[in-house]
């Protein structure tokens, strides 16, 4: 069995146990019951989606400073796999709220600042199909990326600089937890942690070979191109 299909079960077996974690070893929670063992990955999606957008923040720099394709592939492939992560926040987290806020949305500060960043990731890929050039499409997705990033802490931070209708934080500097549920909760993160870089991985190996192939392809233009005119005119 390659060494890819075994990482695959792994990750596979760990989110199957983390599930039943969530379920079964994690307490019961006093006031919203069932609906927070939603948390578990709610959470733990929040945390992979910002380390991979950190991923993609040191990517672009590396990028801009060292000119090389391989940081570019890292970036855009670590911005496609956090938005998988982001896009999971913004599903569980309506379903998290409606049975106890009693609405799917608020537009409190934490909430709407993630919106914000799904939108200008999604916006970082689509600029990315309207340059055709591959240095000035590294170079201006590497400038808005890191422009992206900047909103990274402040939705962090934000639960702790404004009051909002989002829960306050649990887990560090505030509130508290038992100990089992913050041992499933980091569990969990861990899991979806290791699942975010085998996707990374997954995609990075994906855009190396769509630009390996890009140029096989130009250099078989550049090969053929005069083949072709020859051609064409004994044919005359």
């Amino acid at each position: 069995m390659k060494r890819s299909n075994i990482a695959k079960l792994i990750i596979a077996l760990l989110l199957a146990f983390a599930g039943y974690a969530a379920f079964f070893i994690a307490p019961d929670e006093a006031t919203m019951h069932a609906i927070q063992r939603i948390f578990y990955f709610h959470a733990s999606s929040g945390w992979a989606a910002m380390e991979g957008t950190a991923i993609v923040f040191f990517a672009n720099i590396a990028y801009l400073r060292k000119r090389t394709p391989k940081w570019d592939w890292l970036a855009v492939s670590s911005v496609e796999v956090s938005l998988a992560f982001w896009s999971v926040v913004l599903v569980t987290g309506p379903i998290w709220a409606h049975p106890v806020w009693g609405v799917w949305w608020a537009w409190d500060w934490r909430l709407t600042l993630t919106l914000v960043l799904w939108i200008l990731y999604v916006c970082y890929l689509i600029l990315r199909g309207l340059i055709e050039d591959p240095e000035r499409r590294a170079a201006a997705s590497a400038i808005f990326g890191i422009f992206i990033f900047v909103g990274v802490p402040i939705d962090y931070l934000s639960i702790r600089i404004w009051r909002t209708q989002h829960p306050q934080p649990v887990l560090f500097g505030g509130g508290g937890m038992d100990p089992r549920m913050k041992a499933v909760f980091f569990f969990c993160s861990g899991v979806l942690t290791l699942l975010m870089i085998i996707l990374i991985c997954q995609r990075y190996r994906l855009e190396q070979l769509k630009y390996e192939a890009e140029e096989l392809r130009i250099a078989i233009e550049e090969r053929g191109e005069p083949q072709i005119t020859q051609r064409a005119k004994v044919k005359v």
